[in-house]
C-alpha cells in the first residue's frame, strides 16, 4: 500500500486542529523524533511533520485527516524504545504524546490512578509512593519512558517476577481508533468479562491498532520493608543455575536480575566507581519486599544461604535506600554502559522458560566464540528475559551488518529450540518483524493480519511495526 506525502494544505489543516505551535516542520527540531534508543543508523528516518496534540479530540481529528489522505501516523512516547517502534520509517507524521502529561486522578479508595500517556513512569512511581501507594511497573528507563509507551509495548522491568509486566496493572484505556472514534475499554472494575478483553489487545499493540489517550492503572499498598542482595559468582553458569532454585524455594522475590562479567566491567567503567567483586564472573541481584521486617529478613537469609551453598562468592545485603541505590545503579546503567564499549550495538530481548536460561546463555557464548564478537548479557533471570547485546566495536558498516544478521539468526534459532521467543519486553517494532515472521506459523500470520486489517484497513497506524508492510493484503 502506498502512502501520500504531506502537502502544505495538510500542514495548514493540522495547524487549524492543533495550533501552529504544536505542528513542527523545522528539520532541526524534528531530528530528535527520527529515532529511538536503537543505536543503529538503519533504524532512523526523518518525519515529514511532528505534531503535539493536547487531548483525545485533537487526535481524533488528526486520525480522520490521516485516513482521508492516506498519511501514516507514528505515535511516540518518550522515545526510549529499543525496537524502532516509534521511528517513522514510512515518513508521514510523528504524533508525540509529550503534552498529554497529566495525572487526572488518584483514587485512594479503589486504588487506581487515571492519567494521560505522557506522564513518565518515574513520576507515576513517585506520586504513588508519596501517598503510601505502590505502582509496581519498574523498567530501567523509568525516569525517561512514558507510561503510554510502557502500555503500548507491555513493558516488563525489574519487578515483573513478583508483580508482572505493565499489562497486569492496566484495567482501562481510552483509545483513539484508526477511524477517529474515541472508545473507552475497561475502567475501575477489577473483574469484568462483559466484552472481549480489548484492554489487553491494545496493551502491547505498539500503536498499530489505535492511540492510547488515557490509562487506568491499578495501584497497591506500598510494601513497608524492602531488602536487596548483590551476590557475585565465579562464572555465569553457576550464577544462572541458582535462579530456578530461588524461584522454587517457597519465596516470591520481587526481582531476580543477572549481569555477566563484561556487563559488570562496562558498568564499572561507566559509573567510574569500583564495584564490589567486579572481577567476578557474574552478579545475581535479588530484591524481596513485604510488610513485616522479620519476613523480609527470613526471605533474604534463605536466598543468601542458598546462593552460598551453590557457589556464591559473597552475599551483600542492602536494607536502606542509599545502599539499595548503589546495588541497582550497576544493573540500571547496563545500556548506557555498553555505549562506552561500543557506541553502536544491537540489544536483544530474548525470553526462554526460566529453567532454560543456562542453555540459552551457553548457546550465546558459543555463537560469540564462533563469530569472534563480544555479546555481553544481562537481564531478568527470574522471568527468563535475557538482554544479549552484540557489540559493533571497530567493524565497518558492511562487516557489522553481516555479523549482526548472522549472529541474530543463530541466537533466534537457538531460542526457539529452547521453547523461547524473540521479545520479552522491548517489543517487535520494526527491528524484529522479519525474524518474527520467520518463526510464525501461517495460522498465526493469518490471525495477526486479520486483526490489523479489521481495525486499520488503510494501514496508517504505525505501519511496518509488528505487521510487515505489504504483507497484510495476502490475507
Amino acid at each position: 500500500m502506498g502512502f501520500n506525502k504531506i502537502t502544505d494544505a495538510i500542514i495548514r489543516e493540522l495547524q487549524d486542529i492543533l495550533g501552529t505551535a504544536n505542528v513542527i516542520v523545522d528539520p532541526e527540531k524534528m531530528e530528535m523524533y527520527s529515532r529511538d534508543e536503537t543505536s543503529d543508523k538503519l533504524w532512523e528516518k526523518m518525519p515529514e511533520v511532528v505534531i503535539k496534540p493536547e487531548n483525545a479530540q485533537q487526535i481524533s481529528k488528526v486520525v480522520q485527516l490521516a485516513n482521508r489522505e492516506l498519511i501514516p501516523i507514528t505515535p511516540r512516547g518518550g522515545g526510549s524504545g529499543l525496537a524502532a517502534g516509534a521511528v517513522p520509517l514510512h515518513g508521514g507524521m510523528v504524533l508525540s504524546l509529550e503534552k498529554m502529561n497529566k495525572i487526572l486522578e488518584v483514587d485512594n479508595e479503589n486504588l487506581f490512578m487515571v492519567l494521560e500517556p505522557g506522564v513518565t513512569t518515574g513520576e507515576v512511581q513517585k506520586v504513588a509512593k508519596e501517598l503510601n501507594l505502590f505502582y509496581a511497573g519498574d523498567p530501567c528507563s523509568a525516569e525517561s519512558s512514558f507510561i503510554g509507551g510502557n502500555v503500548a509495548t507491555n513493558a516488563g522491568g525489574n519487578k515483573a517476577v513478583k508483580y508482572g509486566v505493565t499489562g497486569r496493572h492496566v484495567y482501562g484505556l481510552e483509545v483513539v481508533m484508526p477511524d477517529g472514534d474515541i472508545i473507552i475499554y475497561g475502567g475501575k472494575n477489577v473483574k469484568d468479562v462483559t466484552f472481549y478483553d480489548m484492554v489487553h489487545l491494545m496493551v502491547g499493540s505498539e500503536g498499530t491498532l489505535g492511540i492510547i489517550t488515557k490509562i487506568w492503572l491499578k495501584l497497591m499498598p506500598l510494601p513497608q520493608y524492602v531488602a536487596d542482595l548483590l551476590i557475585p559468582f565465579p562464572d555465569i553458569q553457576s550464577a544462572i543455575k541458582v535462579v530456578p532454585k530461588i524461584m522454587t524455594a517457597g519465596i516470591i522475590p520481587t526481582a531476580v536480575e543477572f549481569m555477566d562479567s563484561l556487563s559488570i566491567k562496562a558498568a564499572e567503567l561507566y559509573l567510574n566507581k569500583k564495584l564490589p567483586f567486579s572481577d567476578a564472573g557474574a552478579y545475581v541481584i535479588c530484591e524481596v519486599d513485604g510488610n513485616t521486617e522479620l519476613q523480609v529478613q527470613e526471605d533474604y537469609e534463605t536466598i543468601g544461604k542458598m546462593c552460598m551453598e551453590n557457589g556464591a562468592l559473597e552475599v551483600f545485603v542492602a536494607d536502606n535506600i542509599s545502599t539499595q541505590d548503589r546495588i541497582w545503579k550497576s544493573r540500571k546503567a547496563y545500556a548506557e554502559a555498553l555505549r562506552m564499549l561500543s557506541p553502536v550495538y544491537c540489544m536483544e530481548d530474548i525470553v526462554v522458560p526460566i529453567a532454560n536460561i543456562p542453555a540459552a546463555l551457553a548457546a550465546i557464548e558459543k555463537i560469540s566464540a564462533k563469530y569472534d564478537c563480544k555479546i555481553p548479557s544481562a537481564g531478568h533471570a527470574g522471568d527468563g528475559n535475557i538482554h544479549a547485546t552484540i557489540l559493533r566495536e571497530d567493524r565497518d558498516d558492511h562487516a557489522w551488518h553481516d555479523l549482526k544478521d548472522a549472529v541474530l539468526s543463530e541466537i533466534y534459532d537457538a531460542v526457539y529450540v529452547l521453547e523461547g521467543n524473540l521479545s520479552g519486553e522491548h517489543g517487535i517494532g520494526a527491528k524484529r518483524v522479519s525474524a518474527m515472521y520467520k518463526h510464525m506459523t501461517e495460522g498465526q500470520k493469518k490471525v495477526l493480519h486479520t486483526i490489523k486489517n479489521t481495525f486499520d484497513p488503510n494501514n496508517i497506524m504505525n505501519p511496518g511495526k509488528i505487521v510487515a508492510l505489504g504483507r497484510i493484503a495476502e490475507y
